[in-house]
């Protein structure tokens, strides 16, 4: 019986509303959080994604070798995952002066590059095959440079584009709502709309989080850093207590 059972039930948990809530919640945590060490801790981006690169790693080798699915497990390394992305993006498009648009190209095939693998490999893409290591190391993999460019898609948007902050909110906001209706009205697969969506979620939580932090005269509300991460942390324990995380059926 645990034998049928560890390959029915999947490492990830069920995609529902409380999940993309909380994902939302743990990418603009990520903007916030990253900015608070890379910037107002003065540890710059290199040393940050240092820091967030080791966290990454060491919660994604303890997600990995867990036997079953922790909803709080999960949603540590998906911070780690989205704090390592947004030191990692302003370290390439910053330090390195390969700008917005330049680190967003990379990043956007660096992303691409890892579906492409990871589909040769296993044949699939789907959350619902994520019952291995191998393919948990895919999924982690595909997640960290997920989160990387949409860090530098929200800046690219709010920056270079002019849309600013909250301009870039409803940008984002309104391509997954798109993505919603298309999952409802349309045949498209289901897999590639949730990687849409998981994109998605990450600029749009990159510039919520630059909207609560920037100064008012950059178009943000000028909430300390700390503070805002604080909040943030808070609520994503408070959705993950009040939304019952399950894990998802592996196929």
């Amino acid at each position: 019986m645990n034998e049928l059972l560890a390959k029915t039930v999947g490492k990830v948990p069920e995609v529902t509303l409380g999940f993309w809530i909380i994902k939302i919640l743990a990418t603009t945590l990520g903007e916030t959080g990253g900015d608070a060490v890379s910037m107002s801790m003065g540890v710059g981006y290199l040393a940050g994604t240092a820091i967030f690169g080791v966290l990454f790693l060491l919660t994604v080798l303890v997600q990995i070798r867990a036997e079953k699915f922790h909803p709080f497990l999960y949603w540590i390394t998906i911070i780690a995952t989205t704090t390592v992305g947004t030191t990692m993006a302003d370290f390439a498009d910053r330090s390195l002066g390969i700008g917005y648009s330049g680190g967003s190209l990379m990043l956007f095939a660096l992303l691409m590059g890892a579906l492409f693998v990871w589909h040769r490999s296993m044949g699939t893409i789907s959350i619902s095959s994520i019952d291995t290591p191998r393919a948990e190391t895919f999924y982690w993999i595909t997640i960290m440079f997920s989160q990387t460019l949409g860090t530098a898609l929200g800046d690219w948007m709010a920056d270079t584009a002019d849309f600013g902050y909250a301009g870039s909110a409803l940008v984002f906001g309104g391509m997954l709502l798109v993505v919603a209706i298309a999952y409802y009205k349309t045949r498209i697969s289901d897999t590639a709309l949730f990687w849409a969506a998981f994109i998605l979620t990450r600029p749009l939580g990159a510039v919520v989080g630059d909207f609560l932090d920037k100064p008012l005269d950059h178009g943000g509300l000028a909430l300390s850093r700390y503070s805002a991460s604080g909040i943030l942390l808070a609520s994503i324990v408070l959705c993950a207590l009040l939304f019952k995380q399950r894990a998802g059926k592996a196929h």
